[in-house]
C-alpha cells in the first residue's frame, strides 16, 4: 500500500507540475518611467513572458490607450511614439492596429512560431500628456501594467525616476482589477527615484497603479502656442464637424439664392378655364412639379379629354378599361400627350384594353406618354436643380469623409456620423413615399387608410428612432460629444431642408401655377360662391365635362362633380333637364343621385386600374444557403493586451 501511494503521489506530482508548465503568464513586469522637465515621459515596460503555443504562439501584443479624460470630464489625446520592440535582446519585428481609443502593438511575425519557455520583451516608448497639474502640486498618477491582460502577471514592479532637482513629496499605489482599492503593494521614495513593487500575484485583468506627487512647478506646463495647438488637436472633431456645417450651409445658401428662389406668387383669382389653354394632362404635370405616381392621373386626365371631344368612347371603368377610337376625325392638332395616347388607337373601331393580361401595352403606352410630355415641357416650367442639390450631398460627403478621416472619433462617435444620415434618409424616403400615397388617394377611405398607415408608421418611427436618439443622446452627453452630435444634425438637417427649397418653378412656370390655383378654387367653389362670380358661365352637361377632365388632372374631380349633381337635382325638379348620361362612356348606368360618387372616383379607379395592370417586377434571386477617486486602472497608460 507505501508503494501504491507513493506512486500516486509521484503521478498527481507530475500532472500538476505538467500543468504548472502548460501554464501562459508573466513571470515578472517592470516599468522604467524617465520624466522629464517637460512632463514626457519615456518608458521602458520589460517583460518577462512563458509562453506554452496555446494563447502566446506567434508572441504578445500590448495595448495602450491614447486618450484620457480630464477634470472637466471632456477626452483628450495624449502623444505615443514607439522607440523600440525587443525579444530575448534582439531588436523584434512588430506591427499596430488602431483599437477602440488607443493603439494596440502586435509583438512578432505572423511567419514566426514562438519557441516555448520564457521569453523576454522590452517595450521601450515616449508619451505626453500624462503630468496633471494642480494648484498646490504637479501629480504623475500611472497605470503601469493596465487591468486589461489576459494573463496572470506574478510580480510587478516600477521606478519612476523624477527630473534633477525634483524630490517625491508623496506615493502612492493601487492593485487589482479596474476601480479596486487593494493596496497589495509597497512603494520607497529616494528623493527622485520612487520604487514600487507588488506584494501578491495580479491575476488576469488585475494591474498596478502607482501615483507620484510633486511640489507645484516641478514639471514645465505647455506653453500659450503648445496650449493653443493642443486645444486645435483635442477638438479638431468639432472644427471639422461646424467647420462642414459652416461650409455645407453657405454652399446652400449660395445655391438657393442663385437658382432655388421662387419667382413672387402672383394674384390667384378663381378662372373657369386652363391658363393658356394647356391640356389637362399639361396641368397635372405643372401642378406635381412633373409626374407624381408615374403620371397615371395624368394620363387618366387626357384619356377623359380625349373621350369629352368625342375622339374615343371609353367603356367598364369598373373592372377594367377598354378606350375605343371613334370616327370622329381630329381637329387640328392635339396636345402631345393626347396625339400620343390618340396613336395607339390608328382607326375608327380600334380600341385599347387596360387589364392585367395587356399589362406590357400599358406600360409601354405610359412611358411613350411620358417621354413625349418630358420632352416638350421638361425645364420649361420647373427647375428640379438637381446639380445644385447633388453638390450640396457630394460636399456633405466630403465633409463627413473627413471627419471621419482625419478626426479622432472614437465608437460611438463614428455611429454620431452614420445614424443621422442613415435615419434622415429613411425616414425622408418614407416620408415622400406615404405624402405621395396620401396625395393620390382620392377617395375617403383611401386617405383614411393612408392617414392611418402615416399614424401606425409613424408611431413604430417615432419609438424605435425614438428610443435610439435617446440612448445616443444619453451616450454622447456623457461622453461629452453633445456639441458634436448638434454639428452633425445641422449638416443633416441642412440637407433635408435645401432638399426640398432648391427645386423652383420658372417664371413662366410660376405664372401658370397661379392661374391652375385659380382654376382649383373655381372648381372647388361652394355652388353661391360660384354664381356671383362676373362672368361665369353657367352649369351645363357641357360646361361639366370640359372642365372634368381638369378636376381629375387635379384631384377635385369628387366636388366638382357633387356640384353637378346637385344642377341634375334642382334641374329635374324643374322639369328642365332629363337623366344625364355622358355620350363618351358605355357601361353601368349613372343616376342623379349617384353621379358624383361614380363620376368623384374617376381618377382613382382609372389610375388605378392603369397600376394594377402592370405587369409584375421580377423577383430576385436570393442564396440557398439563407437563415432566417484614486483606484486601480486609474491615470494615465494602462491597456492590457494578450497572445496571438
Amino acid at each position: 500500500m507505501t508503494r501504491i501511494a507513493a506512486l500516486l503521489a509521484l503521478w498527481f506530482c507530475f500532472l500538476v507540475g505538467g500543468a504548472a508548465r502548460a501554464e501562459e503568464y508573466f513571470d515578472r513586469y517592470n516599468s522604467d518611467i524617465v520624466v522629464a522637465k517637460n512632463g514626457t515621459l519615456t518608458v521602458t515596460e520589460t517583460m518577462r513572458v512563458h509562453a506554452e503555443g496555446n494563447r502566446i504562439r506567434r508572441g504578445i501584443y500590448r495595448d495602450f490607450p491614447l486618450t484620457f479624460t480630464d477634470a472637466d470630464g471632456r477626452e483628450k489625446e495624449v502623444g505615443f511614439k514607439i522607440l523600440g520592440v525587443e525579444r530575448d535582446g534582439r531588436p523584434e519585428p512588430y506591427h499596430t492596429e488602431s483599437i477602440r481609443r488607443g493603439i494596440r502593438i502586435f509583438f512578432g511575425s505572423s511567419d514566426t512560431q514562438l519557441a516555448p519557455g520564457f521569453h523576454d520583451y522590452r517595450l521601450t516608448y515616449e508619451t505626453s500628456r500624462q503630468i496633471r497639474f494642480f494648484d498646490t502640486h504637479d501629480e504623475l498618477f500611472w497605470n503601469v501594467t493596465g487591468t486589461e491582460w489576459a494573463f496572470p502577471i506574478h510580480r510587478a514592479s516600477a521606478t519612476v525616476t523624477l527630473p534633477a532637482g525634483v524630490s517625491a513629496q508623496e506615493l502612492t499605489y493601487f492593485t487589482g482589477p479596474n476601480g479596486a482599492t487593494e493596496r497589495n503593494a509597497r512603494a520607497e521614495n529616494r528623493g527622485n527615484r520612487a520604487l514600487f513593487e507588488t506584494t501578491r500575484a495580479l491575476g488576469p485583468q488585475e494591474g498596478l497603479t502607482i501615483g507620484v506627487k510633486m511640489p507645484a512647478g516641478s514639471i514645465d506646463k505647455p506653453t500659450t502656442a503648445e496650449e493653443r495647438a493642443l486645444f486645435f488637436k483635442d477638438n479638431r472633431n468639432l472644427f471639422l464637424a461646424f467647420g462642414g456645417f459652416a461650409l455645407v450651409l453657405g454652399y446652400y445658401l449660395w445655391a438657393w439664392l442663385a437658382v432655388g428662389r421662387d419667382p413672387p406668387r402672383g394674384v390667384v383669382v378663381p378662372r373657369w378655364d386652363a391658363p393658356e389653354g394647356i391640356s389637362p394632362g399639361l396641368v397635372n404635370y405643372i401642378d406635381e412639379k412633373g409626374f407624381g405616381g408615374h403620371g397615371w392621373t395624368a394620363i387618366s386626365a387626357a384619356f377623359l379629354n380625349l373621350a369629352v371631344k368625342g375622339l374615343v368612347e371609353l367603356g367598364d371603368l369598373k373592372n377594367s378599361i377598354t378606350v375605343t377610337r371613334t370616327d370622329k376625325p381630329v381637329q387640328g392638332p392635339l396636345p402631345t400627350g393626347e396625339a400620343t395616347l390618340l396613336a395607339a388607337l390608328p382607326a375608327a373601331g380600334s380600341h385599347f384594353s387596360i387589364q392585367k393580361s395587356s399589362g406590357r401595352s400599358v406600360q409601354k403606352l405610359g412611358r411613350d406618354f411620358r417621354d413625349a410630355m418630358e420632352k416638350e415641357h421638361r425645364q420649361k416650367y420647373y427647375h428640379a436643380n438637381w446639380p445644385q442639390a447633388i453638390g450640396g450631398i457630394v460636399l456633405t460627403l466630403a465633409c463627413l469623409a473627413a471627419l471621419l478621416i482625419f478626426g479622432s472619433l472614437p465608437e460611438e462617435g463614428i455611429a454620431l456620423v452614420i445614424m443621422p444620415v442613415f435615419a434622415s434618409i429613411f425616414i425622408s424616403v418614407f416620408a415622400a413615399g406615404l405624402g405621395q400615397n396620401l396625395r393620390q388617394a382620392k377617395t375617403l377611405g383611401a386617405r383614411i387608410f393612408a392617414v392611418a398607415l402615416i399614424a401606425f408608421v409613424g408611431f413604430i418611427l417615432l419609438t424605435v428612432f425614438g428610443g435610439i436618439a435617446l440612448a445616443t443622446f444619453v451616450s454622447v452627453e456623457a461622453a461629452g460629444q453633445l456639441p458634436l452630435f448638434a454639428a452633425i444634425g445641422g449638416i443633416v438637417v441642412t440637407n433635408l431642408v435645401f432638399f426640398f427649397l432648391m427645386g423652383a418653378p420658372t417664371p413662366v412656370g410660376r405664372r401658370m401655377m397661379d392661374g391652375i390655383e385659380g382654376l382649383r378654387q373655381y372648381l372647388t367653389l361652394a355652388e353661391k360662391d360660384r354664381m356671383n362670380m362676373a362672368g361665369a358661365p353657367e352649369m351645363s352637361p357641357r360646361h361639366y365635362e370640359t372642365l372634368l377632365p381638369y378636376a381629375v388632372a387635379l384631384g377635385v374631380e369628387k366636388p366638382w362633380s357633387q356640384t353637378f349633381d346637385r344642377w341634375l337635382l334642382t334641374a329635374a325638379a324643374a322639369g328642365a333637364a332629363a337623366a344625364y348620361q355622358p355620350a363618351w362612356y358605355h357601361g353601368d348606368g349613372f343616376s342623379s343621385g349617384a353621379f358624383s360618387d361614380r363620376m368623384g372616383g374617376f381618377a382613382g379607379s382609372m389610375a388605378g386600374t392603369m397600376r394594377s395592370s402592370l405587369p409584375d417586377p421580377p423577383k430576385s434571386s436570393s442564396s440557398g444557403f439563407s437563415s432566417g477617486g484614486g483606484s486601480s486602472g486609474g491615470g494615465g497608460g494602462g491597456g492590457g493586451g494578450g497572445g496571438w
